[in-house]
């Protein structure tokens, strides 16, 4: 057997041209697939992360009826000891209580169905951080018209300001990668930019009676910090609510869907207004991952502290059915395109060895002449094919190793009108890489299988190989 790997190895750098174009098609192959599909579940990833460990967590505690009939009639009694409780289960890195009802926003002549979420503003900093979400700068038409008329600003920068006006951003990066500004433009312009564009918001602390408006529904409301929002919607039991609420901030959410029907208010604020006292809709969890066996062990142990029959923890996958499907249905769309792929890619491996069998028919002929057994030369070629493949595979990974890692911490932002567009679809204008997992090796697993395969081609034909004919051609 070692005599054997030594031939075989000899035998591939016998012709290094055909040895590096087998070898480079399993690269490609496993390159592209790796890339392709990190992007892919990256994508995934960061949505979900938008959404669940922004708004539902990954587990919630909440009454039975209350997902299919979201009413506040399916509150449950809510206490600290609850919250400590469930904080010491393992797996638990943040929890939040929440009450949450829809109800009519209106400001002016403009009215629209919203989300009303209430929050323990001190907890909901360690579950979603909204402070952090807060706008702090905001490019309008106004501000453009007076940067013109300054005189200061160079005509592309005030055209760039343009192609963003009417934004939000909760941060310089983003703001600064939309205006896409040249070096010499940043270091003369940036700094009047965000002095002039600076917004002032502040969050809400737990007594607070005003709310918090996300950024597009601001905008749809025509309000801005310091004007008054009117709610009005159904309370406890059927009760009528409606009351008046100062803008104390504006929050710009990650999830453009959410970003367009979001109001928040404190717990107390809530309960007033609701009529809810001492009750609340659900208790959001954060864990430290999202895998099956996690979230298994975590709903296990938080539902053998609930005394209360009538409530349960539902994951996000239980929360969240439209988009679980959503994601099923777009990685079934990126397997084919990765099974079409494969099929280009198999059809290229199988060229190879169809020509290395033409190029190599009179040299098996002569080696069977003088004595070298079918069998033995059948293993000889599988063991070169294996080891072209793996040359490929290992080279295909190491290469899209640090691809994946620098895209991970540096994912690609979108800008201009990609991004709008993306952002109006509901996805976060970002594509980063996913983290190393089943799919970075199962890629390569596929990839030599379909080595495998194709060395069924050359096993056959040396076993039907005549050996006069071999030695003619």
């Amino acid at each position: 057997m070692k005599e054997d790997l030594k031939i075989a190895w000899r035998n591939l750098w016998r012709s290094k041209r055909r040895t590096l174009i087998t070898s480079s098609s399993v690269f490609f192959a496993v390159f592209f697939a790796v890339v392709m599909r990190s992007y892919q579940l990256g994508s995934y990833d960061r949505m979900i992360q938008n959404f669940i460990e922004s708004y539902s967590g990954y587990l919630q505690i909440q009454h039975k009826e209350f997902q299919d009939n979201p009413s506040l009639d399916y509150s449950f009694d809510y206490s600290d000891s609850l919250f400590e409780k469930i904080f010491s289960v393992k797996n638990v890195v943040s929890a939040a209580p929440h009450i949450e009802s829809f109800a009519l926003a209106s400001s002016g002549n403009q009215t629209k169905g919203v989300i009303v979420l209430a929050v323990d503003t001190e907890k909901e900093k360690k579950f979603s951080n909204p402070e952090s979400k807060l706008v702090k700068y905001k490019i309008t038409q106004r501000l453009i018209n007076k940067l013109k008329i300054s005189g200061q600003f160079h005509e592309s920068v005030l055209k760039k300001l343009n192609q963003v006006s009417g934004n939000s951003y909760s941060s310089t990066s983003r703001l600064d990668l939309d205006l896409d500004l040249s070096e010499d433009e940043r270091n003369s312009y940036m700094s009047v930019i965000l002095e002039e564009s600076k917004a002032t918001n502040r969050y809400l602390s737990n007594p607070d009676s005003g709310v918090m408006v996300s950024d597009k529904l601001a905008t749809y409301l025509k309000v801005n910090v310091g004007d008054t929002v009117i709610l009005m919607g159904q309370g406890y039991h059927g009760a009528s609510a409606a009351g008046l609420f100062p803008v104390r901030g504006i929050i710009k959410m990650p999830s453009p869907d959410i970003d367009n029907k979001l109001i928040i208010m404190t717990i107390p604020t809530a309960q007033r207004f609701f009529q809810t006292e001492g009750k609340i809709t659900s208790l959001a969890i954060n864990l430290t991952g999202r895998s099956a066996g996690v979230l298994k062990r975590s709903r296990e142990n938080i539902s053998q502290l609930l005394s209360d029959k009538s409530t349960l923890v539902k994951t996000w996958e239980d929360l969240n059915p439209v988009l679980v499907q959503q994601i099923q249905g777009d990685s079934q769309t990126g397997m084919a395109t990765l099974a079409m792929l494969y099929f280009i890619i198999f059809f290229g491996i199988f060229g190879t060895v169809l020509m290395m069998m033409a190029e190599r028919k009179r040299e098996f002929g002569v080696m069977i002449s003088i004595g070298m057994q079918k069998k033995r030369l059948k293993r000889i070629i599988v063991t070169e094919m294996i080891m072209m493949g793996l040359i490929g595979l290992i080279a295909g990974l190491l290469a899209s190793a640090p691809f994946i890692l620098y895209f991970y911490y540096n994912p690609i932002l979108l800008r201009g009108e990609l991004g709008k567009m993306m952002e109006d679809y509901g996805w976060d204008a970002v594509m980063p890489t996913a983290w190393f997992g089943p799919y970075f090796y199962w890629q390569a697993v596929i990839v030599f299988i379909m080595i495998l395969v194709a060395t069924l081609y050359p096993i056959r034909k040396i076993s039907k190989l005549k050996e006069i004919e071999a030695l003619r051609s």
